[in-house]
Parts: structure tokens; sequence; C-alpha cells
């Protein structure tokens, strides 16, 4: 079995709309209109099968007969030849997910051991290009960062050779180098470290190791030391400081008064002086003062963790609220899809170590207009629109896959980050006090690493991260860059969710920058570590690789020699690879084993040092005089509407699943219409299915790059303002919120004023921490934001969270004509009495039940908070005569039930029925003004697809005739989790509301014994329950070129279908599919059919959305048949508002099956309007499904597929979404069964 199998496979006309959306960039943006076509290819070559096995992968795994052609071996020149070719494929050593999910797709098949299988993608292109025009594609289609072209040739072989590594050299002489010798060794090396680190390093070696160093011990310090690691420029002495009076020179004597409070006069004296202090004072300074009950403290850093008292089925029970922000600026810069999508998974990582369950997301991110065209796009640089959609697509495609709410997006725009893009996430998680143990590592505990291989992928990450930007940087820093791997990461996310496994940790760390040197070297002082125990993506990496190497998806725990059996077997259940790496000894040091030899043997007082002591000057110039934040109210609210800044960023947002998890209290946008964006994003804490809470988290953020660069120290303030005044308007309680920073500054260099700008924003956060009694527990710092003579603009943006019980979380829309709008507050930034007032007296009205809808004033004034408000319910607004329509951050708008007196607000005016704004003498109506604010970015980020066709509205009335002869109080549900499955604690969950029985099998596939033993667990969970539930996904990534063709091709195995068929046709059972699992039972024949059989291109499918992305978003649907026992406690015309969540959702099917399936009543759902009215329209039929088709029955209506995601349900789960959220159809499961 040594052939190369090859075949290329392309989308046919009407389907292919990955190609017809590239035919409209290139020709659009990219300003090519000689291009008339584009065909694109998928290149598979599959080695280490069978023929037959391949014949069977090419129309099962490889294409789908509905809506794919096949040629094997050479490219199809049918249609005329093409004028230019471009085969891409991924760098060797890159992760390629199409590639890795094809294999374990096949494998699924065969029950063997995977093939192996490398995937390329071919573009073919028709018109009048020029040589230059066709260069401009390739640079539009390869980035070296991560990819290349692709030889067009079949190769003999997949099978790569790699060379024995050599032996890990000793820097010969490196202990004797004069000045002028180490800086040719920091050249030689490209080493992050500067000339003062290096002779530092050399006078350990020479005077206390009395040794030269290995490359691997060079290496793993300059790691360790490095900016993005230790955090070196935040660490600087700052040793003068000149400041002219004004406000940041008192607030500078504060932070000198706040440090002789928090360590006494002498200690203070001492001390010095330095980023990281003034970061940090203010959480010091308001501990001290007892202002800090929450806060939870330890020897770990994983994350921001607060306590919070949370009701769980009645009883209080003790919770850890952790949260953390992180950026991937550098990555996502030059590369933006990994680096994005890592940014993401990094930051999960963080509060995963700490054993919690990581449940929402928030993304804040920076670029230049992404309207610029392309021809104006600097050298040495992507563009940005380029940069910024395929950012948006990895961190999407992360969170999407791995399960994790995205709460809330949001991106600004500044010519600055045209230096270098900001890419920054903040993640939320949760769980019981009692599941985390945290213990001081012992001499003989055990270290495990657990979760993803190694590989060169990532090497160069920390070191990279503290590096500027040059034009080289694209061409030079391959190797920096990986992908993610997110169905790896959510395996570590089920298992950690697991008390009984938490509980064995004493200590973890995740795989972040510098990889194991980091990772392990932190969990203890004294380790020493086998390099050869740890596994290889592949061979020939060398000890100094393995060391340092960032690759994704692992993680570090500490156990006990006697829990490390059952940690490893609790691994193991959960498909993840976990095996001893390390053990603790009782000497301070770190060792590293490689090949039988010592590579690296590190004194842990050495490495804690972080290097020489770096200093540097700060001066801040003559302060301006502070800037008036109220946004002018004479502008027009046509100007508004349409400015960038205020920009409607739905098309953005909805490329995230807003509702995974069933924890969403308030989805992204809000109101009948959807269109009223939320200001912060809340979530219920992760309570176990079967378990209920009403205990919630709300996080919000605050930044403006305008103000920030205007004067950093007030712009700063405004941050945390903003910040805490969104969490308010959302309902929070301002006193018991707490701070995260993200600092990302220009490369600061020697240049005292360059250090003026993060050292004023941070004297400005300081002071307003301190002014608000709101704690600042974390941070991250980013300081290399300089792309040749461009800097980013000064950067801080403040993430503010509070604990807050869900049902008394508030969202911005409008609720109903006639009820007064108040602003409250307004003060200029610093006058914290003034805010902390308005507040108090807003939050009082919200317990007092008054408060219908709020909106904190952000940089678009007033006005844009009006319009807002009013989209999502199309209720307008009229301004009282001579309201004052101008306020400063801080400041928050409310629609009040009823006239109020109070001195910390004022009456705006009144919402009016009319769908139209009437402020200062502007009048415009709420369709002109959407339609200006969301055109801003609409070729950016679409939000426009389908047509207004009207589509019949279909009834069936016909009840099932399908009976259960064997009954059962208690229905057995069983529920796959495969490779990319995420839906499965939301679907428990919805069982055990309705009185089923929900049994979770885990199918694991690491090899081919796992394999047939997973085969074998699910064929007796089948057999012995009642019903099947595939539930949602991303299974296998939805590769390769499509979705749910993992789960096809394991229930395809003759055991599993014969078990099915059984449980269907036999016993009575029912089957259900939701979003990935509808797709798998359409592409298994399940639906519309009722058995699994072989697909042809008459048969019904599920392929990509017409608008070409993600959605993820609510929708009404409509009853249309009730012939299933799933629609037992249903009528026909039900309305019910369900969200979605997928990128291929479009229903399509021959005329004649389409007649079929509606002349038997098995259309079950249609997409539909408010007024139950179905639409090609995309804001009613999301994805573009023929007849609006939202979901299908069986001939029998046993087996149900749909689109819409009916567990993910909840008394506090959507509540700024109008409609009726509780769809029964496990209420009719289980009553189908009773």
């Amino acid at each position: 079995m040594g052939n190369v199998f090859r075949c290329y496979v392309e989308k046919r006309p009407g389907f292919a709309v990955e190609a017809q959306h590239l035919l409209g960039e290139l020709r659009g943006p990219l300003g090519l209109t000689g291009l008339t076509g584009v065909r694109l290819l998928r290149r598979y070559d599959v080695e280490g099968v069978s023929r037959a096995v391949y014949e069977a992968a090419r129309t099962t795994v490889l294409s789908e007969p509905q809506v794919d052609d096949v040629w094997d071996e050479a490219v199809p020149e049918q249609d005329g030849a093409w004028d230019r070719l471009l085969a891409v494929e991924a760098l060797p050593g890159q992760y390629d997910q199409r590639a890795d999910s094809c294999a374990q797709c096949i494998q699924m098949m065969t029950g063997g051991e995977r093939p192996l299988v490398a995937a390329a993608t071919v573009y073919l292109l028709t018109g009048s290009l020029t040589d230059g025009e066709f260069e401009q594609i390739r640079g539009y289609l390869v980035n070296p960062v991560e990819s290349r072209e692709a030889a067009l040739d079949k190769p003999d072989t997949l099978r790569r050779q790699y060379p024995e590594p050599a032996s890990v050299p000793v820097l010969e002489g490196f202990t004797a180098l004069d000045r002028a010798g180490l800086e040719g060794l920091l050249e030689q090396y490209g080493l992050a470290m500067d000339l003062g680190d290096l002779a530092f390093l050399q006078a350990y070696f020479r005077e206390e190791e009395r040794r030269d160093p290995t490359l691997t011990e060079v290496r793993l310090v300059d790691t360790y030391w490095s900016d993005h690691c230790r955090h070196t420029t935040f660490s600087t002495h700052l040793d003068q400081v000149e400041i002219g009076a004004g406000p940041v020179r008192q607030a500078y004597e504060r932070y000198l008064a706040a440090r002789v409070e928090v360590y006494g006069q002498e200690k203070a004296a001492r001390r010095p002086q330095t980023l990281m202090d003034i970061a940090t004072i203010g959480a010091k300074t308001l501990k001290k003062r007892g202002k800090l009950p929450e806060l939870d403290e330890s020897e770990e850093i994983n994350a921001c963790s607060i306590h919070v008292p949370a009701q769980v089925d009645g009883q209080e029970q003790d919770w850890l609220l952790m949260f953390k922000n992180e950026t991937h600026n550098h990555p996502t810069e030059i590369e933006p899809f990994g680096g994005a999508a890592t940014c993401i998974g990094g930051c999960i990582r963080d509060p995963l170590s700490g054993r919690v369950y990581v449940h929402q997301a928030m993304r804040v991110t920076g670029c230049g207009d992404p309207r610029t065209p392309f021809d104006q796009t600097l050298p040495g640089k992507l563009p940005q629109r380029k940069l910024a959609q395929t950012a948006a697509a990895g961190y999407s495609s992360y969170g999407n896959q791995i399960g994790l709410a995205t709460g809330h997006v949001a991106e600004v725009y500044h010519e600055g980050y045209v230096a270098k893009h900001l890419e920054c996430g903040a993640v939320v998680g949760a769980a019981p006090a009692r599941n985390v143990r945290r213990e001081r590592p012992a001499p003989g505990d055990v270290v495990i690493l657990l979760g993803g291989r190694t590989g060169r992928d990532g090497i160069g990450g920390a070191t990279g991260s503290s590096k500027s930007h040059n034009q080289n940087s694209l061409t030079t820093m391959a190797s920096e860059v990986q992908k993610g791997n997110a169905p790896e990461e959510r395996k570590l996310q089920r298992l950690f969710r697991d008390g009984n496994v938490t509980r064995l940790i004493k200590r973890c760390n995740d795989f972040g920058a510098g990889g194991v040197s980091v990772a392990i070297g932190e969990l203890a002082d004294g380790l020493e570590i086998d390099l050869d125990a740890v596994r290889k993506k592949y061979d020939g990496l060398d000890g100094t690789e393995l060391a340092i190497s960032e690759s994704q998806e692992r993680m570090a725990v500490v156990v006990a020699p006697e829990d490390e059996a059952a940690f490893l077997a609790a691994a193991a259940r959960e498909n993840l690879e976990a095996y001893r790496v390390a053990v603790v000894t009782a000497s301070p040091r770190m060792v590293m084993r490689w090949r039988g030899e010592t590579i690296a043997d590190l004194s842990r007082a050495f490495l804690d040092t972080n290097g020489a002591v770096k200093h540097a000057g700060v001066c801040v110039s003559a302060p301006k005089p502070e800037p008036d934040r109220k946004a002018p109210a004479e502008r027009s609210l046509r100007d508004v509407a349409a400015s960038l800044k205020c920009a409607s960023r739905r098309g953005l947002t909805e490329r995230f699943d807003g509702s995974i998890g069933a924890g969403s209290v308030l989805m992204p946008f809000g109101g009948k219409y959807q269109r009223t964006p939320a200001q912060a994003m809340a979530a219920l804490f992760p309570v176990l299915p079967g378990q209920t809470t009403d205990q919630a988290s709300v996080m919000a953020w605050g930044f403006d790059p305008d103000w920030m660069s205007a004067d950093p120290y007030t712009g700063a303030i405004g941050s945390v303002v903003t910040s805490v005044a969104k969490l308010v308007a959302a309902g929070a309680d301002y006193r018991k919120a707490y701070l995260t920073f993200q600092e990302y500054f220009e490369k600061l260099r020697q240049d005292p004023a360059r250090w003026g700008k993060p050292f004023q924003a941070l004297l400005g956060a300081l002071d307003a921490q301190l002014g608000l009694d709101c704690a600042a527990i974390g941070g991250k710092d980013s300081m290399s934001g300089s792309f040749l003579d461009q800097d980013v603009p000064p950067t801080l943006i403040s993430f503010a969270i509070a604990p807050a019980k869900a049902g008394e979380v508030l969202s911005p829309e409008f609720k109903e004509p006639g009820h007064p709008v108040y602003r409250f507050g307004g003060a200029a930034a610093g006058d914290y009495p003034a805010h902390r007032a308005a507040w108090e007296a807003f939050y009082a009205l919200c317990r007092a039940g008054k408060v219908r809808a709020a909106w904190a004033v952000e940089a678009g004034g007033v006005l844009e908070g009006l319009m807002n408000m009013s989209f999502g319910n199309r209720i307008g607004f009229r301004a009282a005569e001579g309201a004052e329509l101008s306020a400063r951050p801080g400041a928050i708008l409310a629609e009040l039930t009823e006239t109020v007196e109070t001195p910390h607000a004022v009456r705006l005016g009144d919402t009016a029925a009319a769908p139209e704004i009437v402020a200062g003498g502007d009048r415009a109506s709420i369709a002109e003004l959407l339609a200006l604010n969301e055109g801003v970015l609409e070729d950016v980020y679409p939000t426009r697809a389908g047509t207004a066709a009207p589509v019949p509205a279909l009834n069936w009335d016909k009840r099932s005739p399908a009976v259960c002869k064997a009954k059962t109080a208690r229905p057995r549900v069983v529920i796959p989790v495969f490779p990319g499955t995420n839906c499965e604690y939301d679907s428990a969950r919805a069982c055990l509301q309705a009185g089923l029985e929900p049994e979770i099998v885990v199918v694991r596939n690491l090899t081919p014994a796992d394999l047939t033993a997973s085969t074998a667990a699910l064929e007796r969970a089948v057999r012995g329950a009642q019903i099947v539930f595939l539930p949602g996904g991303f299974s296998g990534g939805d590769e390769p070129d499509g979705s749910a063709k993992f789960i096809c091709s394991f229930f395809r195995n003759p055991a599993l279908t014969d078990a099915v068929h059984d449980l269907l046709k036999r016993r009575d059972g029912l089957m259900l599919g939701i979003c990935n699992g509808f797709q798998a039972l359409i592409k298994l024949g399940l639906v519309p059919y009722g058995e699994i059989r072989a697909m042809d291109a008459g048969c019904p499918t599920l392929t990509y959305n017409d608008i070409g992305r993600h959605q993820s978003r609510y929708v009404t649907t409509r009853v249309a048949s009730v012939q299933s026992p799933w629609m037992l406690r249903s009528n026909v015309g039900d309305l019910h508002a369900i969200p979605i969540s997928h990128g291929e959702g479009r229903f399509v099917a021959p005329a004649e099956e389409l007649e079929r399936l509606i002349a038997n009543g098995q259309v079950a759902t249609q997409y539909v309007d408010a007024d139950g009215v179905p639409s090609m329209e995309i804001d009613v039929n999301p994805n573009g499904s023929a007849a609006c088709i939202e979901g299908i029955f069986s001939p029998d209506g046993r087996v149900f597929g749909k689109m819409g995601h009916s567990e993910r349900r909840g008394a506090f789960v959507g509540v700024n979404i109008p409609g009726d959220r509780r769809q029964p159809l496990f209420e009719s499961g289980a009553e189908y069964f009773r």
C-alpha cells in the first residue's frame, strides 16, 4: 500500500460559494477587472490505504456527491483551458486541519492505522492578467509565514525523511568573549535579549557554573527573560522622572503616597519605581484598605480570580470566577488567521490551568481603516482589509470550534494600528472553589504533559513577540506563528470540568510562549525534565527545539505519585495523550536531559533574576488643558450614523458563536430586529447539566484610541470609567467590580518621552482605581507596537467584570414607546464622587424595577447611544425642548418606567412609537440611520445576501402514526462526542430538563485499539437507549471541506449501522440531530430516508451559507408539520425564537426531491419572520435554504434533523431576544415513550 492516490474536488456551480466570493474580492478591492473567473479545487494526496479504501473515501470523505465533482490524478480541463494556475499548501510542520481531519475520517472508516494525507488548494484563473497582476494574486493568496506554492507533480511518497538531529553544542569560549564577541553572538543567534542580559548570563556561567553554556541554555534563558514572558519593559527601573506641574504631577505624587501606604516609608524609599509597580499598586492599596473582600490569592498566577457566593439548586456554594486578557499582536500582524486563533486558544488555557471552565469570551481588536485601497498598503505589510478579515476568521474559527460563547466583539479603527495590529481577547471562567486544589509541589511529585504534540511551529514565539516588526518580518518569522487545533483544546476543557480530576492537580501551567522551558519550568523550583519523553509531531527535533517550542493545546500538571495513574486514565477517557515528562526535585535547579545528556542545568535563583536590571528615564511633557470629552451635540444624526467610529459591527460579530453553552444572558445584538448592540457580555455560571443557577458574570471594556493619543493620562481614566459605566448600564453593581488591563505601546527604546506615554497612562488608570475603589487585579502588557518609524497609539484597555444575578441584567434596546429617557451622570472624567453618586442612584432605580434599558455613553456621544437603543425594536425618540444632548464618558442613558426626581439625572426626552429620532433640531428615520450605520462596513463585513422572494408557508396537520410499544418513564438518550463536538453539555441539560436520561459517550481515536473500543462502546449504548441524539459542533473541524464527514465515517461502520437500524425499525426508537448532527443525519441518509444509505447527486444535503460565512444569531422558526413524535407538544403554525450558529446550513435538493418532501409532510420547520411568513431575505432565512427549510423528518417522523439549537434554552438565556425561546422538542420525545 505504498501508492499515493491523488484527486481534485470542486464544488459544482451553485455551490462554489468560496470561489465566487474570492472572484469578487480579487475584482473588487484588488481591482483586477481583467479576471473573469476563479475555480477552486481541493487537492488530496492519500497514502497508506488500499485502492478499495481510497475509492470508498473518495465519495464519502474527500467529496460529497450532492455538491462536488471529483477528478483523479490530473487537474480537470473541461470547459476550456484556464489562463493561470496556482497551487497553495501549508508550510511543512504547520498544522493542517484539513489534512488531519481527512486522515482521521479515513481511519474512522477502516478502524486501522491513520493514513498519510496531504492537502492543497488549486486556483484556476481565467481572464486577461498581466504577470504583475498574477503576482498580486499570488501575494494575496500565499502568506509565506504559513503557506507556500505547492508543487504540481505528485510525490512518490508522503513520508518525510528527517535527518537525525545533531547533539546540542556547547558554546565553547563563551565565558571569555569580550564585548565585540558578545555582540556578534547576539547577531549570530538572533537573540531577543540585549547586551546587558548576555553579559549577565556570561558572568553567571563564568563565576557560578564555571563552565561554558550549551546552546539550549542560552536559548532557554533568552525565552525565559523575554519581554513576553517576564515583562522586562514593565520591570525596568525608572531612575529619573521629569514631570511638569499639572494633573500628571499630582497623580505621580498620589502614586508615591500609595507606595508609602503599602510598603512603608523605608521600603518605599528602597523599592524601585517601575511601570509594573504603578500597574499593581492600586490593587495593593485597596487590599490594604480592606476594599477587596472577594479577592482570591495564591502562589499560582494563571488568571485573575475572585470568590463569588453562587446559588446552585437553591443552595449557596463558593465559586471562583476567573478572567484573563491576552494579546497576540505580532503573530496576528504577520499571520492573521493563526495569530488570532492562538490568541483565544492561549487566553483560554490561562484560567483553564486555574481549573475553571472557560465559558465566555470577548474580542477587542484594532486596525487601520479596513476600507483602505490595497494599493495603499505599506511595503512589508498585509492590507488592512485582508488582515482584519483573516484575523476575524481565525479567532471565530477557534472559538466556535472549541465551543466558547463569544459574548462581545469590538473593533476600533486608528491609523496608528497600521504600524501593528491589535489582537486582544478576554475570557471568563468559573468553577466551584472545592474543585481547585492548590499545593506547593513536593520532591518526588510527577509532572504530566497532556494534549497536543510538539513540533517546530511556534519556536521563537515569545522572543518574536518581544521584537519590533520590520519589512522582512513576513518572510523571516515563518516558524513563530502556529495554527491552532481547537478540537484538541476542547478535550482539555472537558477533562478540567471534572472536579474529580482537578482535585488531583496540585499545580498547573499552560504551554504558552516558551514551551517546556517556561510551562514546566515555572511549576517548581527543582525539576528534572526528560525531553526524550516529550511526544513529537514528527521526528528530527533537537533538544533545544523540544525545550522551547510553543506548540499549542498542551498543559502541564503536577500530581502526587499515587495520583498519576488515576490522572492518566482520566485523560485517556477524554481521548487525550498524557504522560510523565518530569519529576520535582529538592535541588532548586532546572535540569533538562536529552538522549542521555544533560543539555540544561540552571539555578532557579538565577532564572528568577529575569536578567540584568534595566534602567530608563521618564519625561512627561508639559500638560495640555484637559480635553473635554463631550461629544459635540451639533453633529447631525446622519453624520454619527455614517462615521467609521460608530459604524455597526454586526457583520463582524455574527461570525462568532454567541449562544453556545446555553448560558449567554445577553446576545451580542438584541431587540425584535436584533440591531441594538449590547455593550457588555453576561453569562450564567457554567453549572453541570441537571443543575440550575441564576448567578452570572458581566464583563465590559473601555478604551478610545483618539482619547489616548490626545492625552494618555485622561484617556486611561476614560478607559476605566467607560468600562465600569458599561457594567452599571448592564445592571451590575460597580462596588463589586474588578478590573484587568491590556497595555499596548510603541517600542520605548531609551527615549524618556516615549516612556512617558505608558507612565502617564498607568497613572491615570491608578487614579481611576483609587477614585472608584475598583482594583485592577491583573493585566497584560505588549510593548513592541512599532514598525520602522510608525507606532501604535497609546493603548490601555480596561476590562471590568462583576458578578450579578441573571434576572437583574439589563439590555440597551428601547422597550416601549412613551417612556421617559434620562441621562445619569456625565461629570468630568476624574470627578469620581460624581460618577459614583450617579451610578448608585441609577442602580437603586434598577433594583426598584424602574429601568427598562440603558446605554453607557462612549465616544459617539448621546446621539450614538440614542440611535443604537432605537435600532433593536425600531422604537423612536423625541428630545425634550432644550435637552442637553452631549455627555462625557461615565454618563448613562436610561429608559425608565416613570418620571423620577434625582439630582444625578436630567430628562432628555421620551421614547416614541414613530420610528424616527428627533433631537436637537435634527430628524431622521430609524430605517435611514440604520442603513447608513450598517453600510459603512458592508463591503468589509457583509450582512446582506439573498432576495426578498416570498416562499409559501407549509402546513401538515396529520399527526405521526408512530407509536412506542415499549414504554419507559425515563428514556435513555445516547449523546456521542466526537473530536470537535461541542454541544454535548447543552444537549444533556435539555434532556434532563425534559425528564430524559442522557449518556455521553466519548469517541476515542488516538489508536486503532481506542477506535475499536469506542465503536463497541457506542454500539452498546445505542442498543441500550431509546434515543440517539447527535449534537452540534464542528466534528473534525468541519473538514475535509465539509461538515459531519467525521460522524458519517464512524456511523457507516456495519456494527453501528445495524444498531441504528435496530433502534429505528425494530425498537420504536428516535433520533435527533441538531446543526452538526443534522448535517450528519442528512449525509447518512437518516433524513429524509430513515436509514443509512449511500448518497448520490439526487439526494438533499446541507451546504455553505449563501453569505459565505458563519452565521450566529436568533431566528424565528415555524412548525410546518407535526408528522413526528418530536412534535407531540407542538402545533402547525407555532413560532419559536431559536439560536443558530453554523457556516453550512443551506438546505438544497433537486426540485423533484423537494416536492416529494413537501408532499409527504417531511418539511418540519421553516425560517419565517416575526409574523410567521417565510422569505428568502437573509434576516429571515439566514443561510438561503430552499423553501426556507430549517428542519426535516424521516418518512415516519422518528428521525428529526434541524439547524436551530433548540437545546440552547433557559429562563435567563438570550433575554434581549423577544419571542418564545423554548421549543418543546425534548418534552415531546419524553412523552412519546411514556
